[in-house]
């Protein structure tokens, strides 16, 4: 196995391990409304704080919370770490923040499920959240807009504490589509929260 796979494998998971549980699970509408506030207070705070790590990494300067890209031609993403000053609650509210930030731009949800795996010695919980672009009416003669391509948030904690949140954009590559928008731009929406 590659570095690069290595590093992928731990960043965005395998399928290796056994599962011992998955469900389908729906956020409280007043825990909906709670993390609305809180990106409109405290976590318009951390969302820049993230925003400014993520550039920061892009120059090559590492900052706490870590922030690790992957860039590929069809995926793109971040995974944002569990260091200080993130602290636990602000860790799960950017797991929804993030889908609601997706929403914002217009994608639907089609999924959101959490699965736990036993790996050796340990137990990983994964919680997902699945945005694929609006469906739209077939104009034959049109290409389907994608828009930035089908989006992944995944929160992962490793004994029930808190170790990472991914965001992963995959873009369809099917000459049935238009080109994706840049991975760039879909930054600049997605923490553009408080100049809407």
């Amino acid at each position: 196995m590659s570095f690069w796979d290595e590093i992928v494998e731990k960043l965005f998971g395998n399928k290796q391990g056994n599962v011992a549980f998955k469900e389908n699970f729906i956020q409280k509408e007043a825990d909906a409304e709670q993390v609305k506030e809180w990106m409109y207070g405290e976590g318009a705070e951390v969302m820049e704080m993230v925003y400014k790590n993520y550039h920061l990494q892009k120059a090559s300067i590492s900052a706490k919370p870590f922030v690790k890209l992957y860039n590929t031609p069809y995926a793109n993403g971040f995974a944002l770490f569990y260091q200080t000053p993130l602290e636990l609650h602000s860790f799960s509210n950017l797991f929804f923040a993030f889908g609601q930030r997706i929403v914002d731009l217009g994608y639907r949800k089609v999924s959101q499920d959490r699965k736990i795996q036993d790996i050796g010695t340990e137990v990983k919980t994964i919680e997902k959240q699945y945005f694929k672009p609006p469906i739209q009416d077939k104009d034959f003669g049109q290409k389907i807009d994608q828009l930035f391509g089908n989006v992944s948030v995944e929160k992962v904690l490793f004994n029930d504490k808190p170790s990472y949140i991914t965001v992963l954009v995959t873009v369809y590559s099917d000459r049935l589509y238009q080109d994706a928008k840049p991975f760039d731009e879909f930054v600049e929406q997605l923490f553009n929260h408080h100049n809407e």
